[in-house]
């Protein structure tokens, strides 16, 4: 029987996926404040959705404005800050609920309102953003699963600890299904043994498909989660790394 040697499967084509847009970019972005002192100075990065990322540095190193600029509190001196393809600077006034609804924020103080209940203030982020909005109560108490306190409804903040009070922020932060959740020193007034269940539950939500970007000045927990890490010094990106850790080996071996 005669047998061609050239007899080979045909090779398929390569399948090609479209690249996936980033969410955030930063792109030469500078800060200055009114007393000239710069704040970030050529500050460039990506972040795609789904990832997480921790931005790292000791108290002033440019953590907080970028947060800042990220929900248009502050406008970038140079450069360009884009959110899902939108670029901020252009931004109108008007276009500023659309483009938070996109965004939940945690700080470091928690920002509950004293006199509401639990339900109330985890309520409050929708009827800002969007009043009238459908199923108002199974959303929240959705938001409050997650967190672990659907238990707290009647609650007020003061009859709370810190790890709760935060985690009611949190709630209040995931109630309208952000796509980009912002955490700006969330650890910052807790214990670690509480420090370390909020982070838990910021991976448990990136887990389940938002892009999360953490400030934090927190080397444990950084240490401990060997994530990406942008670390800041000066307001200049000094490091970007995947699975990172608070400092690189060179300085942990000084």
């Amino acid at each position: 029987m005669f047998r061609s040697h050239h007899a080979q499967p045909p090779e398929l084509p390569a399948v090609r996926t479209a690249p996936t847009r980033p969410l955030i970019v930063f792109e030469r972005v500078f800060k200055t404040y009114g007393n000239g002192n710069p704040a970030l100075e050529d500050v460039s990065f990506q972040v795609r959705p789904k990832d997480f990322v921790f931005v790292v540095g000791a108290s002033g190193a440019g953590k907080s404005t970028m947060v800042r600029l990220l929900i248009r509190e502050e406008v970038a001196s140079r450069g360009h800050v884009l959110v899902d393809g939108q670029d901020l600077r252009r931004l109108r006034r008007r276009q500023l609920p659309r483009l938070r609804r996109k965004m939940g924020i945690v700080f470091q103080d928690y920002k509950l309102l004293p006199t509401l209940t639990v339900e109330q203030n985890v309520a409050f982020a929708i009827q800002v953003t969007n009043p009238g909005r459908r199923h108002l109560k199974e959303k929240v108490a959705e938001a409050l699963y997650i967190v672990g306190l659907e238990d707290k409804l009647l609650s007020q903040p003061g009859q709370l600890s810190g790890g709760e009070q935060q985690r009611v922020a949190i709630a209040r932060a995931l109630v309208h299904r952000p796509r980009i959740f912002l955490a700006d020193e969330p650890t910052g007034n807790l214990d670690p043994d509480t420090s370390w269940g909020i982070v838990q539950l910021l991976l448990q939500i990136n887990h389940r498909g938002t892009t999360v970007v953490v400030a934090t000045h927190n080397r444990e927990i950084v240490d401990l989660c060997r994530q990406r890490v942008i670390a800041m010094e000066q307001g200049r990106i000094v490091r970007d790394e995947v699975e990172g850790q608070y400092m690189d080996g060179a300085a942990q071996a000084l």
